[in-house]
């Protein structure tokens, strides 16, 4: 009885070391060189800002007539603000976790109606594209998946533009593309990606 209730103690211990150690390492900015908000990268005249630890919040970006743009400066505040900017373009549904933003009942190049952008699956027929908004899902560390900007694509792989990605992790990273049968596969789990329109404008806006 003694040694169960050590165990237990023991283990409950280990869980309030692991919840605060996930809490230190995602809520912290443990890169003393890099101060919160601070522009990291640019991408078509959109900013890319540094957020420190991948948990933390620095309020609600809004545009100067209050559509929401996002937490600052999350992964999701960085694709609606390039969107916004540089396509004039707002989502009907402007919340969100980043794994929200890929509707599995959305058909292949169908219109994903919370973003009011087209849709594609990962290993289907249509290849990524510059601009287009690509969608990672959770993971064990990070249970509100990941969004970012395809910053370059080539036959072999995309590059990507990207905000919030961890202390040490850079703003730009690249992922294996590969062609089979007409189907294109990016590498690292991604759901899918999805376009503006082309009827709508890209006229950039004001923030």
């Amino acid at each position: 009885m003694i040694r169960l209730r050590t165990l237990l103690l023991c283990l409950a211990g280990a869980a309030v070391l692991a919840t605060v150690g996930y809490r230190v390492v995602t809520y912290t900015n443990l890169n003393p060189g890099q101060e919160v908000g601070a522009v990291v990268d640019e991408f078509n005249g959109v900013k890319v800002y540094y957020n420190g630890g991948v948990n933390n919040s620095e309020g609600r970006a809004l545009s100067r007539d209050g559509y929401n743009l996002g937490i600052k400066y999350q992964c999701v505040e960085f694709v609606k603000r390039y969107y916004f900017e540089r396509f004039n373009h707002r989502m009907p549904d402007a919340f969100g976790n980043a794994k929200d933003f890929f509707d599995a009942n959305t058909a292949q190049g169908a219109l994903n109606p919370k973003r009011a952008l087209v849709q594609y699956r990962n290993a289907g027929s249509e290849k990524p594209q510059v601009d287009d908004l690509i969608v990672f899902p959770p993971t064990l560390f990070n249970p509100y998946g990941h969004v970012a900007i395809v910053a370059n694509v080539s036959e072999r792989e995309i590059q990507i533009v990207q905000q919030n990605p961890g202390p040490f992790s850079g703003s730009r990273a690249r992922f294996a593309l590969q062609a089979v049968d007409g189907r294109w596969t990016v590498a690292g789990s991604a759901l899918g990606w999805l376009r503006v329109a082309a009827a709508l404008s890209s006229t950039p806006v004001p923030l």
